[in-house]
């Protein structure tokens, strides 16, 4: 599996959404709607699920999912 999708697969189970609603594009916080204490846990969920470190200005409100598939990728290519 691909990190992009690995991501989403992590974001929707966390989250309780569908894959389809999380677009390469969404934002966390004005496309899906995570608070802030969503936003801590998305951050554990992905650092457990990817074996990387994320500091959480990494994953902003603002960040798309594209976003964080880029910083998870430079993670693992280090």
């Amino acid at each position: 599996m691909d990190t992009k999708n690995k991501v989403k697969e992590v974001l929707a189970n966390l989250l309780k959404v569908k894959i389809e609603e999380l677009k390469d594009a969404s934002t966390l916080i004005d496309s899906i709607g995570v608070d802030s204490t969503e936003m801590v846990e998305s951050v554990i969920a992905l650092e457990k699920s990817f074996g990387v470190k994320l500091s959480p200005k990494e994953i902003t409100k603002n960040c798309t999912i594209n976003d964080i598939v880029s910083n998870i990728d430079q993670k693992l290519t280090k």
